[in-house]
């Protein structure tokens, strides 16, 4: 699978806490992407049903959670989470192969069944950032195991940086999802990120879905960046 079988990959994340800010950015990008993501601080500040009203928009949304816990706890959280209509969620993939299948086990029944990814490594963590934490090797060979592990664990694909696409198509193969973060358009400051690309690098390398944030949401016209995005998409997506 890669992106050009999307009609627009990309999914824009509304990170506020502000729901009427979310809902007015989510309607002005509406026609120019081809879903939403609500993070952590949005869920977290508006809980369950201010993600209902982001899911009435209409557009698939990509709900990024990063459950981490053990296995009865994220097998409850998970199901509560896809009970919401959400098209997609995720776990850490750090959580191990039982937590995983918990996940993927407890949502079996929902209808419609959301997408579960996991997540390899944040793309704001380096090679330096993770021998500080403990973690022996590359991102690059931490990403290939752990996308193994989630394959294992029954899940649709994993959230991992466009620098790592290649490693997980070649673990994987090619219908395993990728959900890339770290998309930053030509000339965008790379922010927190670590692990970076343009749209079209990263729909070259074979991404499936780019999560862009900052670069739409923090532009003066969030319509208009969108635009410009699936522009530069469209000249160089087959």
């Amino acid at each position: 699978m890669s992106a050009a079988r999307f009609a627009n990959p990309v999914f824009v994340a509304l990170d506020t806490p502000d729901l009427a800010r979310a809902l007015a950015v989510a309607h002005a990008v509406k026609p120019h992407v081809g879903g939403l993501k609500v993070g952590l601080e949005f869920i977290s500040a508006l809980g369950p049903d201010a993600v209902r009203r982001i899911v009435e928009v209409g557009l698939p949304v990509f709900a990024d959670t990063k459950f981490h816990d053990i296995p009865n706890t994220v097998a409850g959280a998970a199901r509560a989470v896809a009970m919401l209509g959400v098209a997609m969620f995720n776990v850490h993939a750090s959580g191990g192969e039982a937590m995983m299948r918990g996940a993927a086990e407890a949502i079996t029944d929902v209808h419609p069944r959301p997408l579960l990814i996991a997540v390899t490594v944040l793309t704001s963590l380096d090679d330096a950032a993770l021998a500080a934490v403990g973690q022996r090797g590359s991102s690059a060979e931490q990403v290939e195991r752990l996308a193994a592990l989630a394959q294992a664990g029954g899940l649709d694909g994993v959230v991992c940086s466009a620098h790592e696409i290649a490693l997980v198509r070649k673990v994987c193969g090619p219908d395993f999802l990728t959900v890339v973060p770290g998309i930053r358009p030509s000339g965008s400051a790379p922010g927190d990120q670590r692990r970076v690309m343009t749209p079209s690098e990263a729909c070259t390398a074979g991404a499936d879905i780019l999560v862009v944030g900052r670069p739409i949401t923090a532009a003066a016209d969030p319509a208009k960046a969108a635009q410009s995005i699936a522009q530069e998409l469209s000249r160089t997506r087959p």
